[in-house]
């Protein structure tokens, strides 16, 4: 793959993930500068606005690695969501700041000290091919989503747990 082509990645989807909303009839704005971590701001049907971020990973990382999201600096912000999507396992990710805060872990040391990451995949090996299968970590499940809902009403996290694998 061209260092052109990973470098647009992220913002190929971005504009995917915004298509998306869109599709489902978000009201969506689009930042001419991302210097506060904000992709997209949504103006829900009362007129509040939130502050979207979205992060996203490539079918070409590590293998393991296909929902590792590391050293992003966050600070707990109302009306803020990210908006995590792996392309390898096709899975897209909704959680507040506040949930990211909770799930997230923080790094204590070195060169990203302060900074946060969240892993949503396990590997598991298949016994039948002897090959590594990445899977969503069951406390994760229930962040799953294939629509912006959450977003659009602010509501919580399911009761029932998707099940995607």
């Amino acid at each position: 793959m061209s260092f052109r082509n990973n470098a647009s990645f992220g913002k190929r989807i971005e504009f995917w993930v915004i298509g998306e909303m869109l599709r489902q009839g978000l009201d969506v704005y689009i930042p001419l500068v991302d210097d506060m971590g904000i992709d997209a701001v949504v103006r829900r049907p009362d007129g509040e606005f939130v502050e979207i971020q979205i992060k996203a990973r490539s079918k070409t990382v590590i293998e393991g690695d296909a929902a590792l999201f590391a050293a992003i600096s966050h600070n707990p912000r109302d009306n803020y969501w990210f908006v995590f999507f792996s392309e390898r396992m096709e899975n897209m990710w909704i959680l507040t700041s506040e949930e990211f805060i909770q799930e997230s872990h923080q790094n204590k040391t070195g060169k990203n000290k302060g900074k946060r990451s969240i892993w949503f995949n396990g590997k598991r090996k298949d016994k039948a091919t002897g090959s590594y299968l990445e899977h969503v970590k069951p406390q994760f499940k229930k962040y799953l989503a294939t629509e912006f809902s959450r977003i659009l009403n602010g509501s919580s996290i399911p009761e029932k747990s998707q099940s995607t694998s």
